[in-house]
């Protein structure tokens, strides 16, 4: 006759929270991904953030740079931006 024995607290535990991890994991992974779509084809959005967080813009402007040297968004944005000014 075979015994039944409980499951361990421990190991149901680490189960709920690796399957809460990998979930985690997928929604910020989509929210990166929306953010830096957004950013990446929209002027506007870098507008704002320019305007609100240009730590955040600096960043994304040195990334571009330094997989493409040839990267010109920036001059082009700031020459549009201030293009829109006058």
């Amino acid at each position: 006759m075979l015994l039944k024995t409980p499951k361990s607290g421990f190991r149901r535990w680490l189960k709920r929270g690796a399957i809460f991890m990998f979930i985690g994991e997928g929604i910020a992974f989509a929210i990166s991904y929306g953010v830096w779509y957004s950013v990446n084809t929209k002027r506007e959005y870098r507008k704002y953030l320019h305007d609100n967080y240009p730590s955040i813009l600096e960043y994304y402007y040195k990334i571009g740079e330094t997989i493409n040297s040839d990267n010109k968004i920036r001059q082009i944005d700031y020459a549009y931006w201030e293009s829109e000014k006058h």
